[in-house]
């Protein structure tokens, strides 16, 4: 099974509960896990990133957003209205944006850091965009883009982190000839 998320993102003892009963039902099943959180962000084909990019349209893909000792997103200079961009996202992601129309109504610099990187929104600005996709943050972010004159696109934590696992999943079918599907779970997060 491959995940973006992990099941462990700190200490977990005693394994009680529903995090007993999932363990039990992998192990009692044979089922190994694979999560690729950073590298399924990260990955310059395969990545959340690259491909919410490729389905948006964004090209000439350049590094954005150094976090974690790497650049974890894409930028890009292409003019484009906001309005057709909230409807790219839409479309990619299956979900509504939410919008938070701080900057210009052309868009000419645009970053995409998937998940959930809104908090870090004056890092976004200062790295020169003027519309920043990512899939949630905080209330506080709509008036922080407003100040800092930066469209903020929310499209939903889970709805853009799941275009790197759908790649990888296909990339290892074609490779290893093995079926593969995707088990879709939408939050609306």
């Amino acid at each position: 099974m491959l995940v973006h998320h992990g099941l462990f993102w700190g200490p977990s003892h005693p394994w009680t509960g529903k995090r007993w009963e999932l363990l039990r039902l992998l192990l009692e099943n044979d089922l190994a896990v694979y999560s690729s959180h950073l590298p399924l962000d990260v990955h310059a084909r395969l990545g959340n990133n690259a491909r919410l990019c490729a389905a948006l349209g964004l090209k000439k893909l350049r590094p954005f957003f150094f976090d974690h000792g790497q650049f974890i997103g894409f930028q890009t200079r292409q003019r484009t209205s906001r309005a057709d961009l909230v409807s790219r996202l839409r479309r990619a992601t299956g979900a509504e944006p939410r919008v938070v129309p701080g900057g210009p109504a052309i868009c000419r610099r645009i970053g995409v850091v998937t998940g959930g990187a809104g908090s870090d929104l004056k890092q976004a600005a200062s790295e020169g965009v003027d519309t920043f996709i990512t899939g949630e943050g905080p209330h506080w972010t709509y008036a922080l883009g407003e100040e800092l004159g930066v469209n903020v696109l929310y499209g939903g934590h889970y709805s853009t982190e799941t275009f790197g696992v759908k790649a990888l999943g296909a990339e290892l079918s074609r490779r290893f000839k093995v079926p593969w599907s995707f088990l879709d779970h939408p939050t609306g997060l």
